[in-house]
């Protein structure tokens, strides 16, 4: 049987990342999209960098992974490729640990070495890279991006185009009362998020604290 084929949209670090990524899922990545003009026509990994027109026309209605890091080009170029008619893909991990209580978005990246445990809810075209653990009662909102090592304990909500970087912590809330990561929040690498943070505050350090407005 063939592969499943899809596009990534890409070509940097995390976008070649994605492509081994989508192989370990089975796919078969027919080439890298980019906006970037200088970059086209080129070979990356094996695979053919091409226009967003160019990959419209040649693989009509192809699934593609959308492998840009900063929350609000992902979104934009994600209706780039829909208006084209191309559909997100969605990629898991097969050393990805999850129960059955995990719900994922469409477009969703998540990376090996990810533990999910229950009751949780990922929206569309969130990234979670390797190496992070989400405990139960979960929401992380469409758009948002977890970097290698976060931890985020249970009774969380992570806001839309939310950002959290590497080796980061995020302790827990209660039922009725979740710390809330707002939309649009950065949280720098390493940070320990003890209370809820604003939508659009970026927040650093041990305990993590407001540095300022995006």
């Amino acid at each position: 049987m063939t592969s499943p084929a899809v596009a990534v949209y890409g070509s940097g670090g995390f976008g070649r990342e994605a492509a081994w990524l989508a192989e370990q899922c089975g796919h078969h990545v027919v080439c890298f999209i980019d906006d970037d003009a200088s970059r086209i026509d080129r070979r990356l990994n094996d695979v053919d960098v091409v226009s967003l027109d160019d990959a419209a026309s040649r693989f009509a209605h192809i699934g593609v992974v959308t492998a840009i890091g900063s929350p609000a080009a992902r979104a934009h170029v994600v209706g780039r490729a829909a208006a084209r008619g191309l559909r997100p893909a969605t990629l898991v991990h097969p050393r990805v640990e999850r129960s059955r209580w995990v719900t994922l978005g469409d477009g969703a990246i998540i990376c090996a070495g990810n533990i999910l445990t229950t009751n949780i809810v990922i929206g569309d075209h969130v990234q979670i890279h390797v190496g992070c653990t989400i405990g139960h009662d979960v929401t992380v909102d469409a758009f948002s991006t977890l970097l290698p090592g976060v931890r985020v304990a249970g009774c969380v909500r992570i806001g839309r185009g939310a950002y959290i970087g590497s080796g980061a912590t995020i302790i827990n809330g209660t039922p009725d009362k979740p710390l809330v990561v707002g939309d649009d929040a950065v949280v720098g690498a390493g940070a320990c998020v003890t209370r809820s943070v604003a939508p659009g505050v970026t927040v650093a350090g041990v305990p993590a604290r407001p540095l300022a407005k995006r």
